[in-house]
């Protein structure tokens, strides 16, 4: 881990770049129902919340493992939001 300045670019990224492809699932299928769509942006933007409070949490002992931590964690939710946003139809 570079620094935590990388680590809020990377949360803003890769939670945004989510947000962006749930946004181009909407208008390529403007006949289909959003509210599963919808569903995914409020989850992405209820996880981009929870990890930046986590990397802005003061008195962390082992920052590094912290950081690490919230970096695997970021994947996994990325992850799982990629894949409801596959299984959209």
């Amino acid at each position: 881990m570079a620094n935590v300045r990388d680590l809020k670019k990377d949360i803003n990224y890769v939670l945004g770049d989510i947000i962006e492809a749930v946004y181009v699932w909407e208008m390529e299928n403007t006949d289909k129902d959003t509210k599963e769509s919808e569903a995914i942006i409020d989850e992405a933007i209820e996880t981009f919340d929870v990890l930046i409070a986590k990397v802005n949490a003061k008195d962390v002992e082992r920052p590094k493992a912290h950081f690490k931590a919230i970096n695997l964690e970021l994947e996994e939710k990325g992850k799982a939001l990629i894949e409801k946003i596959n299984k959209l139809s």
